[in-house]
């Protein structure tokens, strides 16, 4: 059964991943706090259905070691949430709206004048058309039900850059003591919005959009082989028992972790277009 309703959450601690009915296709989310933290989960979401076939998802990472990064990451995904209600029944994009509510964000953000800042990536979907938007280095990625990583985000961190020119590989990236110094973020004078191209979903192919929480504890292979298969439920179950073992134990293959975890798991139904 479809909805209308728009979900966000906000310093969630949730206990096991949940469903949203929408639709457009399968949506599963999850957000909770890093293990014994006493500070707020600085992690925000939203799930805005938009038209018939139509949704926009997003995550926001508020930054760890800034003030109020849980006040940044709300802020961005409440602007997003109000734009795109305000604009329903209207002739604005959806594009517009969003690098429109963004730039809003942004301004507002630099007001506070508290060093708040915060990552976002957003996926644009109407039917099996999807379009993606990130400021930062939280995960958006697209994988094919055999494997196949159709679309990864850029993170934008010089970690990130050094991966994707060849300068180092993945194994050197998680262990990279310079992984977390972003380079474009929201609260920032210079901030910038990459939008990805417009790219053609499969009936099976998984879109995840996730805070730094998976990629600072999982290979890309490791999340490809957790959530491109089998029912949504299982794999978004799986990909937060993973994360979290890995952010509690020394592995020689990376470096422990410990941070809040959220991300939105979706597979296009099967009457997009």
């Amino acid at each position: 059964m479809g909805t209308n309703k728009i979900l966000t959450c906000f310093n969630a601690g949730m206990n096991e991943p949940k469903t949203f009915p929408c639709m457009a296709g399968q949506v599963i989310y999850f957000s909770t706090p890093a293990r014994d933290k006493e500070t707020a989960n600085e992690d925000a979401l939203a799930i805005i259905p938009v038209g018939d076939e139509g949704i926009v998802l997003a995550v926001a990472d508020g930054l760890g070691g800034m003030p109020a990064g849980e006040d940044a990451s709300r802020l961005v995904i409440d602007y997003l949430v109000k734009s795109l209600a305000g604009a329903a029944g209207t002739d604005i994009s959806t594009r517009e709206i969003i690098l429109n509510s963004i730039e809003q964000a942004n301004n507002a953000i630099l007001q506070l004048k508290n060093s708040s800042a915060t990552t976002l990536v957003v996926a644009e979907i109407q039917g099996r058309s999807l379009r993606t938007y990130h400021a930062g280095d939280s995960m958006i990625m697209l994988l094919g039900n055999r494997g196949k990583i159709k679309y990864s985000a850029i993170p934008h961190s010089p970690t990130g850059y050094a991966l994707i020119s060849g300068i180092i590989n993945e194994s050197e990236a998680m262990l990279d003591e310079e992984r977390h110094f972003i380079s474009n973020y929201i609260g920032s004078q210079d901030m910038r919005v990459e939008v990805g191209p417009v790219l053609q979903m499969a009936v099976r192919d998984t879109l995840l959009l996730s805070s730094d929480g998976v990629s600072d504890n999982m290979f890309d292979h490791e999340v490809v082989e957790t959530v491109r298969k089998g029912s949504l439920q299982k794999a978004a179950v799986k990909l937060v028992t993973d994360c979290q073992r890995y952010m509690s134990q020394e592995v020689s293959d990376r470096t422990c972790h410990p941070d809040d975890l959220s991300f939105i798991l979706f597979r296009p139904g099967k009457s997009g277009s």
